[in-house]
Parts: structure tokens; sequence; C-alpha cells
């Protein structure tokens, strides 16, 4: 397989049932033109520098944002972690992805949702994510950099996989209300409690020690460039940069 193509044809077979049909003329060959996409998302590119092989940028860049607004790597990314083993342990975090100057640039009022925020470091979003017990993300969710990780736990709660018997995360999680939704849930948290605490919840250090590994995750995942610094202004096509880096780095040997 050549070092410009991505995808070898057992990889694109496994993923061919997600793409949408074609109508009238044929695409142009998925999978150099998918890999073509994950090229300049992994080294970090404009689109207009993706090596000539790939073909015109204009069909990488037009393909990416269709594809994405039809949720097509969004909805690849979670068939194929649907696919994995279930896991009884979860581990679940949060972690700053910082925005460039491009992405921070106004959209048309109530067009597309930008999520987007202020903090201390910056103009940044927050991705959530859920991994298995071997550091494979589940499930992720995007949002403005400000966003508590409690208020991320709501978001991803209805989505926890069933099966799932405890959730390891950090003191950034530790509320009643979250610990009440997950026992609901038969899911044991293990979950350090904040100081203050007048009732401090216990939790088994020895198993909290795997929390490494959602850590690991972010930094693999960071490890491609556009996903490390945002450039895109909508969070839907920032989020397909995501999923796709997931997919690739985690899911798409299985």
């Amino acid at each position: 397989m050549s070092d410009l193509i991505w995808l070898s044809k057992e990889q694109l077979s496994r993923i061919e049932p997600y793409f949408p049909l074609s109508h009238g003329v044929p695409r142009v060959d998925d999978r150099r033109v998918l890999s073509g996409i994950i090229f300049v998302i992994r080294n970090g590119l404009r689109w207009r520098d993706a090596p000539k092989e790939y073909g015109p940028h204009k069909t990488l860049y037009n393909r990416f944002i269709r594809w994405s607004r039809l949720g097509v790597f969004d909805r690849i990314f979670s068939n194929l972690s649907a696919q994995g083993d279930v896991s009884e342990t979860l581990m679940i975090d949060a972690t700053h992805l910082k925005a460039h100057r491009t992405a921070s640039s106004l959209l048309k009022k109530g067009l597309f949702p930008r999520h987007i925020g202020r903090t201390k470091g910056g103009l940044n979003s927050k991705l959530h994510a859920v991994v298995d017990n071997m550091g494979r993300p589940l499930i992720m969710c995007l949002t403005a950099g400000q966003t508590s990780d409690h208020i991320g736990a709501k978001l991803i709660y209805p989505a926890l996989p069933e099966g799932a018997k405890t959730l390891i995360g950090d003191k950034g999680y530790d509320s009643d209300e979250f610990r009440s939704a997950l026992t609901a849930k038969n899911i044991q948290p293990y979950i350090p409690p904040r100081k203050g605490r007048r009732h401090p919840a216990e939790f088994c250090e020895t198993l909290y020690k795997q929390r490494h590994k959602v850590e690991i995750m972010f930094g693999r995942l960071k490890d491609w460039r556009r996903v490390a610094t945002r450039y895109d202004r909508c969070a839907h096509i920032y989020f397909s940069s995501i999923c796709i880096a997931a997919t690739m780095i985690f899911w798409i040997n299985q």
C-alpha cells in the first residue's frame, strides 16, 4: 500500500456501508479521496496544500464538507465503536482544544452552532469522551470551552452503553446528582470526592489509576494536527475531523 493511501481495501469495505449513495455521475475513487482527507487532517494542512496525487484539492474539501453535513463520519465512528466488545469498566474525562483565529470568526446568526468559548487559556472548544477498558473512545461530545465537566456528563449520560458496571472519573464529576443517575443505571461510580465534602464518598484508589487510559486517548487524538488545533468555524465540520481521527486510530483495524 502506498504511503499516501491510508485505507486498505479491507478497511474501506468496513466503512463503505455507511457512505451515502451516489446519484447521477459516479463518485471519484473513494479510497483515494478519503486518504487525501485523512492526510490533510493528520498533518494539519490547508486543503490546497494536499499532495497532487490525491487529485484536485477542491474535490477533497467538497467531499469532506458535504459528508460532514450529512453526518457520515460521525455515523462511521458510532457504528464501528458499537461493534466492539462490551466493556464493564468505563472512563470519562474532557479536554480543551485550542481554537485558531480562523475558527473564531463569526458565522451568520443562527446558521450553525460553533461550540467555541473563552477560558483562561483563550478561545477553545471542549471534547467530552467516554472510553472502554482498553482506552478506546465509545462516546464523544463537543461543547464550548467553558462548559463544566458535569454538564458534559449530562449530555453523555443517555448514551452510556448497556452492560457497563463501573465508571471512573475525576473530581469534576463528583456530584450527588451524577452519582444517583449512574446508580439508577446499575453503574458503580469510582469518583474521588471534592475537597470540603461533608460526607465524602468512598472510592477504590487502585481502580482509579486506570483513568490514565482516557488521558492517553486524548493525547493520541491530539497527534492529529487539525484535531489539536481547531481551524473550522462550524462545530459539525470540526467534530467530523475528530471522528475520522478516532476511527483511524482506534477502530478501523478491529
